[in-house]
């Protein structure tokens, strides 16, 4: 009773300090402004609008104050009955009747969901890879036959009491792109593979045939007759052809954020569910260059039971043949429990192919690869060639054979084996499949006849081998017989020095323009199936009728394509890329439409006058992107004094968000209302077309917007000369050019002694002459922190390997970048931002801060626009420096989902130290983190302490000798986004962490990473004087309230009809529920949300849609779960991703 009366004093202690901080805000005004040269006196229109909202906002803050009393109270009583959290289950083993906390709670972490990340990591599995790499020596001695392994040895006798079974798994491995594009590997080969496959497996039901890639399926699909579709669902039924994975494509595992990965899979399983009715349940990744733990967990969440890998560090491989531990259950580094392990196998030799895969000998494996027989295309580099099996050498032939698989059986614990039978594309020629099938099946026969051998051998696919493995597995008496594993496998390296760690960062233009695709996406996903719920209940056949579904088909599968291990890897040949950039960009362009269309349905308030207005799209992006190989530019809006030009902003995210907005419009005398009229504080900057000259004819306005979650809200821009805008102030240093300034008050600054610095309310920041950051003072406790930021090339080695697309090989530390001359470098003071931009050579660096309080003023944002296409063989890096004693450890992201921590080893070559980063890295001690969040996959190291270094481009004139047959020279000038936030920690066991193999990041830096990937998102109504005068809601928000602040909704995306070609009334509903460390202090963080151990009121997430069914689903949509029903309260566990099956009207 005792903690009950302190949880309800604890609450309402909250409740009051909640609202007396709303008192001050509203006392102080919503901005806090740095002292720039300019004090008006007057007290600014935009802030008298900030007020309005804010007594609006606290109006309804009291009017549900008996709620939130109550809600407290509520969690209260829940907080105090069970102290423990209760077993993680499935996603609908939710306790009913918790508090929904309301949303307008400031930011408060219940401290339940702190337990999480505080007993994270001390679990102990048999094999964590951090501790591997300690054990491994790197040694790299010659192994004899199997180079990088060793000798391996058995007894005759040994499998007398237990045959030894053989599974020879014939596979063929599709790029959708690479040397080819995806249209012309599939016109060339891919076509002849399939049509080959369905004649000559049904001449022997024994024969067996293993696909993965559902692009390519999908293609051919749509252009055979009837027959053949019946041959290829009989073939699958009866088990002699089996989808694996059955992704769009077989994803990188490096780059890719999550989002994509799980929409890939989602295309391909829906498209298998429509068209074949089946559900793929082994996982087959034998391509993409190193392995990580997000892609196990996604397929363990969709339904999978196993998986196979096989690029992983040749040194790794040994390492597990020689403990046997090559298949292993795969554990989440976070996962307290069991719930997340996926049986997992390893391949153990140098590749995939034939020579690779029967034994540890491949002069005597690729004897076996019969399409190498003499007279072919193709031969043996080991000298000796294939001989055609007869009865005269069957054998001897069969012999020689057995010996490599008894020698491949030795590296596992049971005595079943796989051999998979394949390569890039094979089988594409009629003969082949005569060649390879006929002489195995002598040799199955021979084998088979002869009791003596003690083998069994047949074909088989991948789930024929694992099902075998889990049968002889449970024979084996006690405890599991396979060990659990947890950690990632990258670095890969796939011989001597050679890291892959060059394509983490390889043609970086796309890798970022990836990123606002999915974005974009994600957007145009949820908008579209709001709007189409709408438009049923309006009738408006104008939306319903529109190509809008099958234009968002095309976009998930031009997205879907790009996540194929030679695409957003830049590992492709220049035209493959442009390919790939131009299904972008034409996908991009459809989903700027779909989001136009279903924004403008969504905001209107008499939804009929929708079928009357002219069907070109009726809001237009404001950023549009010219050329797939150019940066995104944004459109100036036109102003009128007599009508004000409307503006649609999207707010991308699940929380109510105050952000910056900021438009380009042709008059500097504009004014920013609100629907209802009430001006809003503006900044008006100058366009600048390069350093020197600004435009006339352009200007950029700046605004502080405040949108609901996943809300719309409407602004309005006029042309006034009674504008309460602000000019920004240019200071200009290293400039001897003549600036024609205009209106804009443009300094020089010649003889100049003080710092260049600028500031916010929660950082104060100072730059060098070059403009480069030097020291920042947080100002929560006024301490000094020397952070630095610097550029550096690493050229590379003089051997005779080199760096290409995959390998990064240096030539030695990066050196520091040195301009000829003193880059110019200009300060930008303003109400809404400020900002330092310097430029140098090769790279325009901007570091800007925002003058708001909230979450988007408490890092800095740095971009830097990379220019290296006049180098040669030289790699761009930013370097952050820093006193924080992170000795060799430091932190990166994989996939955007899970951190990863990383030690710096100094056994081990620098380019064996670079990771890949999606979206985060950091480093950090006892009393502070400093993160590095970005907006584009590349890649990452931590060289020294208190370093972090990122790779922004390469440019490399050579090939690496790994296929592609050229190095990177087609270049972009590209976009890199960063924010840098700087945190302070507190209650930090260093022991602890040193020894823990997981860490989170805060809810900060969760939610400030969402907010570089997810801006808000401008539309311009577009000017239709002769039309009637709509009438926009001023502002649609699409969430009731804001979801609690650890679960981001990842995706709604309309489901497919089953039977016709559009949608269905379904949509999957996909939430991640965040992992996140508590020990930070979080000065006002600016939320409107609070966290709620997981739980969500169904009926009270959306707004003006009723939920009619919600019923949970595995990730893909592939499995119902046999207890699903419909539910009212969606409970997740800490870092689940779950999707549930949604119909809303």
């Amino acid at each position: 009773m005792k903690l009950s009366r302190q949880f309800t004093v604890f609450g309402s202690a909250i409740f009051c300090v909640v609202i007396f901080s709303l008192y001050l805000m509203l006392d102080r005004g919503h901005l806090d402004y740095p002292r720039g040269p300019r004090q008006e006196g007057s007290f600014p229109q935009g802030q008298l609008s900030i007020l309005q909202e804010k007594i609006d906002h606290l109006e309804r803050l009291l009017a549900e104050n008996n709620e939130i009393i109550s809600n407290i109270r509520d969690s209260v009583i829940n907080l105090s009955e069970s102290v423990e959290d209760g077993p993680k289950g499935a996603p609908g083993n939710a306790s009913h009747g918790s508090a929904h906390l309301s949303s307008h709670l400031a930011l408060q972490a219940d401290p339940k969901d702190c337990l999480f990340a505080s007993r994270s990591g001390s679990q102990h599995p048999d094999v964590q890879m951090l501790d591997v790499y300690d054990l491994i020596p790197f040694d790299n001695p010659d192994g004899g036959v199997w180079k990088q392994g060793f000798d391996i040895k058995y007894e005759a006798d040994e499998w007398d009491s237990e045959p030894l079974q053989v599974f020879v798994v014939p596979h063929s491995h599709n790029d959708p792109g690479w040397l080819k594009t995806f249209n012309d590997y599939f016109r060339d080969k891919t076509q002849y593979i399939f049509n080959n496959m369905v004649l000559k497996l049904k001449e022997d039901s024994r024969r067996k045939f293993m696909w993965s890639e559902i692009s390519y399926l999908a293609k051919w699909w749509d252009m055979i007759d009837i027959p053949k579709k019946e041959a290829v669902k009989s073939l699958l039924q009866g088990g002699q052809l089996e989808i694996v994975t059955g992704g769009w494509v077989m994803p990188d595992e490096a780059t890719p954020h999550y989002f994509a990965l799980i929409d890939q899979l989602i295309e391909g399983h829906q498209w298998l569910e429509k068209n074949l009715g089946v559900k793929p349940r082994s996982g087959w990744s034998i391509d993409p260059f190193g392995h990580s733990p997000t892609m196990a967990y996604l397929l363990k969440r969709a339904g999978f039971s196993h998986m196979l890998i096989q690029r992983v560090h040749y040194a790794v491989k040994k390492h597990f043949s020689l403990q046997k531990t090559l298949e292993f259950f795969w554990r989440q580094n976070w996962d307290l429990g069991s719930v997340t392990d996926i049986m997992c196998h390893m391949m153990p030799f140098y590749s995939y192919d034939i020579p690779h895969t029967c034994g540890p000998d491949p002069k005597i494996c690729c004897q076996f690869d019969f399409k190498r027989l003499p007279g072919g295309r193709y031969g043996c580099p080991w000298g000796v060639p294939p001989e055609a099996i007869s009865p005269g050498n069957v054998q001897s032939r069969a012999q020689m054979l057995l010996d490599q698989y008894r020698k491949k059986s030795k590296l596992f614990r049971t005595k079943v084996v796989l051999a998979p039978l394949g390569d890039d594309f094979r089988f594409n020629e009629y003969t082949e499949w005569d060649l390879q099938y006929r002489n195995y099946e002598q040799l199955f026969n021979y084998m088979n006849s002869q009791p003596h051998l003690k083998v069994k051998i047949q074909f088989g696919t991948l789930s024929d081998y694992f099902d075998a493995l889990e049968k002889a597995a449970a024979k084996k008496s006690g405890q599991s017989l396979f060990p659990i594993l947890s950690g990632d496998f990258f670095t890969y390296a796939d011989r001597d020095d050679h890291y892959w760690s060059g394509y983490f960062t390889s043609r970086p233009f796309y890798k970022r323009m990836d990123r606002i695709m999915e974005s974009r996406l994600r957007t145009a996903e949820i908008l579209y199936h709001l709007a189409l719920k709408q438009a049923q209940k309006y009738q408006i056949n104008k939306f319903l009728s529109s190509p809008h579904y099958t234009t968002l088909t095309e976009a998930r599968r031009n997205l879907g394509l790009f996540q194929h291990h030679d695409a957003i890897t830049g590992t492709s040949k220049d035209w493959v890329v442009v390919d790939y950039g131009t299904r972008l960009l034409q996908s991009l362009n459809s989903l700027d439409k779909i989001i136009g269309d279903s924004a403008f349905l969504l905001i209107l308030k008499d939804k009929k006058m929708y079928q009357s207005h002219p069907s070109d799209t009726f809001l237009k992006m404001d950023m549009r992107q010219s050329s797939q190989d150019s940066l995104p530019r944004k459109n100036t809006i036109q102003l009128s004094a007599r009508e004000p030009r409307y503006l649609v902003v999207y707010n991308p995210f699940e929380q109510e968000r105050d952000s910056v907005v900021s438009v380009c419009v042709n008059s500097a005398s504009v004014k920013v209302l609100t629907d209802s009229g009430n001006p809003v504080e503006a900044q008006v900057s100058a366009v600048w077309n390069d350093e020197k000259s600004i435009s006339q004819t352009a200007y950029e306005v700046s605004f502080l917007a405040h949108i609901p979650p996943l809300g719309l809200k409407v602004y309005k821009l006029l042309e006034s000369q009674s504008s309460s805008s602000h000019l920004a102030d240019y200071f200009l240093y290293n400039n001897d050019g003549v600036v024609e300034n205009g209106i804009f008050h443009v300094k020089k600054m010649v003889y100049a002694k003080e710092a260049i610095a600028v500031e916010n309310s929660f950082l104060a920041l100072w730059f060098d002459r070059s403009g480069l950051l030097e020291k920042v003072k947080m100002k929560e406790d006024n301490k000094y922190h020397e952070i630095k930021v610097q550029f550096l090339w690493y050229g590379t080695t003089n051997k005779r390997d080199r760096s290409g697309a995959y390998l990064f090989l240096p030539d030695g530390q990066g050196q520091p970048y040195v301009s000829l001359r003193q880059p110019s470098v200009r300060v930008t003071r303003g109400r809404i931002y400020s900002e330092i931009t310097s430029f140098f050579d090769h790279v325009t660096h901007k570091v800007r801060l925002y003058n708001t309080q909230g979450i988007e003023g408490q890092s800095m944002e740095v971009s830097n626009i990379v220019d290296i296409r006049s180098v040669h063989n030289y790699e761009i890096v930013m370097r952050i420096s820093s006193k924080i004693n992170s000795q060799n450890r430091f932190y990166t992201d994989l996939n955007g989902y899970q951190i990863q921590p990383r030690r710096m080893m100094s056994k081990l070559p620098l380019q064996a130290n670079v990771y890949p980063m999606s979206t985060m890295a950091y480093i950090q001690d006892t009393e502070h983190r400093l993160s590095l969040l970005a907006a584009q996959s590349l890649g990452v190291s931590s060289m020294a302490s208190g370093q972090i270094e990122v790779f922004m481009d390469r440019r490399l004139m050579q090939d690496d000798n790994r296929g592609l047959g050229q190095g990177v020279h087609d270049n972009k000038v590209t976009a890199n986004l960063f924010r840098i936030l700087l945190e302070k920690r507190n209650g930090v066991n260093l022991e602890e962490e040193k020894k823990s193999s997981v860490n989170y990041p805060s809810l900060l830096s969760h939610m400030t990473s969402s907010f570089l990937n997810h801006p808000f998102l401008p539309m311009i109504l577009k000017a239709e004087p002769s039309s009637p005068t709509f009438k926009m809601l001023s502002e649609f928000p699409l969430l009731q309230s804001s979801l609690p602040c650890d679960i981001h909704l990842v995706n709604l995306r309309t489901i497919q009809s089953k039977v016709a070609k559009g949608y269905s009334d379904e949509a999957a509903l996909i939430l991640h529920r965040k992992g996140f460390d508590c020990q930070f202090s979080s000065p006002g963080l600016g939320l409107s949300c609070s966290t709620t151990q997981g739980k969500m009121s169904v009926p009270k997430v959306f707004n003006q849609f009723a939920v009619e069914s919600l019923i949970p689903s595995s990730l893909s949509l592939m499995h119902t779960p046999p207890e699903a029903r419909n539910m009212t309260e969606i409970k997740l566990s800490p870092m689940e991703i779950s999707t549930f099956r949604i119909r809303l009207r």
